[in-house]
């Protein structure tokens, strides 16, 4: 069966403090009802200040969502770690790795905005810079020794869960994202799919002598939404689905992107690009039948502030229609 995601956006352009509340407590319910059915992963990300509410503080909502689950890997890819103070980052990464039993992956990548730097202070050009003190001091961190800190010797308590130390992936699309992470010997995660990079990332741990691997996104990530009507779903939802893929491509103007690879002007765009989908369960059986494993399913329920109760429809197709018919055909008992 492939892997299975659901992305969980907390996105909403038109919302009040009561609707808010109610899509981050639904979100967590979701998280729960996903990993009851057997989905693999539970994605958040991070950004801030955006008018639409743009998740902010991953590591806080991930705490919830491993609370509400037991099996699932909850993934926050991207975090900002150049953002954070790296002693705090390492303890909060810590518990929460404790918490869930070893399931909290972080993707670590610089981000993409100048603005969000300044708003917490930061130097954009000194982002290379910050990650590296970043990165380098969660690995110190984790070790449970004491280490030089800014001219001070420090020692974090308590160590986490996972050994050697909780799952870190270094994120981005760059030469000096792939070089940092086979300098530290971590396992690199493009922003997209660039098999070159890979090659160059593989090329320089043999230089530093290091270990490590990438997990090399597909060529195309489908974010998809299940209905069993599409074209009323497009009708109705679809200024949800373009909301964001417009926020992307302002938010990435520089990067080869994923969700959304160009600025697009309408439905009829969006719809042509094909990176976000509607489709029924059948579709979807087809879809990740036709992609013989070579993609995973990524649901994104809540997608630019859907309606909270149209995203749990789409969960609740994905998990009741999609799922079972995958695992008969792969052999495997449902969940």
């Amino acid at each position: 069966m492939p892997v299975t995601v659901l992305r969980l956006g907390l996105v909403d352009p038109d919302a009040n403090r009561q609707s808010l509340a109610r899509r981050y407590g639904a979100a967590v319910e979701m998280a729960g009802y996903a990993d009851e059915h057997g989905i693999t992963m539970i994605q958040t990300e991070e950004h801030h200040g955006g008018a639409d509410g743009w998740q902010p503080s991953p590591l806080a909502f991930a705490g919830a969502v491993l609370g509400a689950t037991r099996q699932a890997t909850v993934t926050v890819c991207a975090l900002i770690a150049a953002l954070y103070d790296p002693l705090r980052l390492a303890e909060d990464i810590a518990v929460l790795d404790l918490t869930g039993g070893g399931r909290l992956v972080t993707v670590a990548a610089v981000g993409d905005s100048p603005r969000e730097y300044t708003a917490h202070g930061r130097d954009w050009a000194r982002r290379g810079p910050l990650q590296d003190e970043a990165l380098e001091t969660l690995l110190a961190a984790w070790s449970g020794k004491p280490f030089r800190y800014r001219g001070h010797t420090v020692r974090i308590t308590p160590r986490p869960y996972s050994r050697p130390h909780p799952p870190l992936l270094v994120g981005g699309g760059s030469r000096a994202a792939a070089r940092r992470a086979a300098r530290l010997g971590l396992p690199f995660f493009p922003s997209s799919h660039q098999p070159a990079l890979e090659t160059y990332y593989h090329a320089r741990r043999k230089e530093y002598g290091t270990s490590g691997w990438c997990l090399m996104p597909a060529r195309r990530t489908v974010l998809l939404h299940l209905s069993e009507d599409p074209e009323r779903c497009w009708a109705t939802y679809g200024r949800h689905l373009l909301h964001e893929a417009r926020a992307r491509a302002v938010r990435q103007p520089l990067l080869d992107r994923t969700a959304a690879r160009a600025a697009v002007r309408d439905m009829a765009a969006l719809r042509r690009q094909g990176v976000y989908r509607i489709m029924t369960p059948e579709q979807c059986v087809a879809l990740a039948l036709a992609e013989a494993g070579r993609t995973g399913l990524v649901l994104h329920p809540l997608c630019g502030g859907m309606p909270v109760a149209e995203g749990q429809r789409s969960l609740r197709l994905f998990a009741q229609r999609v799922l079972p018919r995958l695992a008969t055909r792969t052999g495997r008992s449902a969940a």
